[in-house]
């Protein structure tokens, strides 16, 4: 199945680095904001862009609904020139949530749940935290998005949602979803099954 129609262009920015990120500590859907590190990420984006406002003039403008996505939005549309609210939120686009998980740092895990963590070692893309979603469960909510696109698209999300997106484009094997590199200060071009960096 094709989840993003040929010839659209996904233009995929993850949201700017917080705290919680810089200390490895699982963030899910807990609603954590974006540090100053990640505003600088989010204009440097927002900057990169800007060399290509010829291809997005027309662009739908899309974010997950969490803060840190939010604000990255802001930012990047600031440096487009672009009203900085004119664009939609949707609740698909959140990150996976990480259930009892959250708020851990990972350097703890082995501690706190050696159990769950040797179950998602065995098991890294369809393993589920007590309350939260698996890799499968989120790759099932975005591609139910990715399907609707209808014309180019720049989102803001995260992790999450950059590896699982990428997966249903690109035919990514499940187990190596979870490892799947995403760089806060990259954007993510997925277009006709292929794949580049800006």
């Amino acid at each position: 199945m094709t989840f993003l129609r040929p010839g659209l262009t996904l233009y995929f920015i993850r949201h700017g680095e917080t705290d919680w990120n810089r200390e490895a500590r699982y963030q899910g859907q807990r609603d954590i904001p974006m540090n100053d590190t990640g505003r600088a990420q989010a204009r440097r984006n927002g900057r990169t862009l800007s060399t290509l406002s010829n291809k997005i003039q027309n662009a739908d403008f899309v974010s997950s609904p969490l803060s840190r996505a939010v604000e990255t939005m802001q930012i990047v549309r600031d440096e487009l020139g672009f009203e900085r609210d004119a664009f939609r939120r949707d609740p698909r686009l959140r990150e996976l949530h990480y259930g009892h998980w959250e708020g851990l740092l990972a350097s703890g895990l082995a501690h706190i749940d050696p159990e769950g963590l040797r179950q998602k070692s065995l098991d890294p893309f369809g393993w589920r935290p007590n309350g939260g979603e698996s890799y499968r469960d989120l790759q099932d909510r975005v591609t139910d998005w990715l399907v609707t696109l209808d014309r180019d698209t720049v989102a803001v999300s995260h992790g999450g949602v950059s590896r699982v997106a990428r997966a249903a484009v690109l035919g990514i094997a499940p187990g190596d979803v979870p490892f799947l590199a995403v760089p806060q200060d990259q954007i993510m071009l997925l277009s006709n099954d292929r794949l580049s960096w800006v």
